[in-house]
């Protein structure tokens, strides 16, 4: 598989996980408004982010950056942990629309 298939694949994952932040965002200031969601940061220090924050655009910005580094200069030894990165935030925006709906 080459490097500009991985990267479509990864483009289009990023934009549905931009979508999907930008809604999470919105219930995560209506439930702060609300005296819930009382936290400093989605993910922990060990998640393999710079960005500590209390939303998840400014993660998937992180990723988008990323992204735009891997393009300037393909690496496959960055591929994996971009990859986790991405699936964390897909997978942690799926667990907070399951337990919004439960």
């Amino acid at each position: 598989m080459s490097f500009d298939t991985v990267i479509e694949q990864y483009r289009q994952s990023l934009q549905v996980a931009y979508r999907q932040s930008v809604d999470a965002d919105a219930l995560l200031d209506s439930l702060q408004q609300d005296g819930k969601g009382q936290f400093n940061a989605i993910f922990r220090d060990d998640a393999g982010f710079t960005t500590q924050a209390s939303r998840f655009v400014p993660y998937v910005q992180e990723l988008a950056e990323g992204l735009s580094q891997f393009e300037a200069e393909p690496n496959a030894e960055a591929l994996p942990q971009m990859v986790q990165q991405l699936e964390l935030v897909l997978s942690t925006l799926a667990q907070l629309r399951q337990q919004l709906k439960g």
